[in-house]
């Protein structure tokens, strides 16, 4: 798997120069625990960001939950950090990789290639009895050159065509019962995007809390076309990323990330919305 990297690799190159180590801890609705976990225990010379701070600009009307960053302010973040545009990036948290997986994309959509997602997550690292401090590196700012790939997003547009035609599947990330609109903890309308069909994100990962293998993730995106277009979301955008980097390792090469993703979605007042878990349910 090239965007995944086991716990004895990290293990085996944390301390190589061009290495970065991104703690992405954060948990929904506890803003502050992300970063008490980081002070409390974290790999050596693992720099800290942030979900909403630093990965996300500040809420609008328009764009979700947690809108993308600018990119000039996002490279300037990253820049502070150490990140430059040799750096090898590797991220991890503590939530299935769904935070650190944020990371990856935005790396990706800014021109960054070398970023990695390291298995498991930092819960598994202490378990294994690899070292952990409670010391923050000096950051010794970087240089990073802001690349865009446009191609690897969606607008609101794109989505609203892909519902209406066909033009592309749409790839809900959610668990199957915020998708049926059974449940809905945190957006004001529950449901989904018409048309969309469900693959829950954390479907990626084993029961160990592993990603699973190239074979596995190839059967389970069976039923696509690896050549047909692909736009995925989830809540706010997160969640969404594990998909894309599976089906990126599954050998699919046309996909796009809705980075507003569902709570966007219904900041739209003209925008349908679907219940139920098949199309004869839907409710346009």
């Amino acid at each position: 798997m090239k965007n995944i990297v086991s716990m004895r690799w990290l293990l085996a190159r944390m301390y190589e120069p061009d290495v970065v180590i991104a703690d992405c801890r954060f948990l929904l609705g506890q803003p502050e625990a992300g970063r008490q976990a980081y002070e409390a225990g974290h790999i050596p010379g693992a720099v800290y960001l942030d979900l909403e701070k630093d990965l996300s600009s500040p809420v609008s009307a328009h764009g979700g939950r947690h809108p993308l960053p600018d990119p000039a302010v996002l490279a300037s973040r990253l820049s502070k950090a150490g990140i430059g545009s040799n750096s090898r990036i590797v991220a991890y948290d503590d939530q299935g990789g769904m935070n650190a997986s944020r990371l990856w994309w935005l790396l990706r959509y800014i021109g960054h290639e070398q970023v990695y997602i390291m298995d498991e997550g930092f819960s598994a690292w202490q378990n294994a009895k690899f070292p952990v401090t409670v010391d923050e590196p000096v950051q010794i700012p970087s240089s990073f050159e802001v690349n865009v790939q446009p191609a690897m997003l969606a607008s609101v547009d794109d989505v609203q065509q892909a519902s209406a035609s066909d033009s592309a599947v749409l790839i809900d990330s959610r668990d199957a019962r915020r998708y049926a609109g059974l449940e809905e903890p945190i957006d004001a309308k529950a449901g989904h995007i018409p048309g969309a069909v469900n693959y829950f994100w954390k479907d990626v990962l084993d029961w160990d809390g592993r990603w699973t293998d190239t074979g596995v993730l190839e059967e389970r995106f069976s039923k696509l076309d690896k050549d047909g277009a692909i736009i995925v979301y989830c809540g706010s955008g997160v969640s969404a990323c594990p998909n894309v980097i599976a089906l990126e390792e599954a050998g699919f090469s046309n996909v796009k990330l809705y980075s507003g993703s569902w709570s966007d979605w219904i900041s739209y007042e003209g925008n349908p919305v679907a219940t139920g878990n098949s199309e004869a349910d839907k409710d346009v």
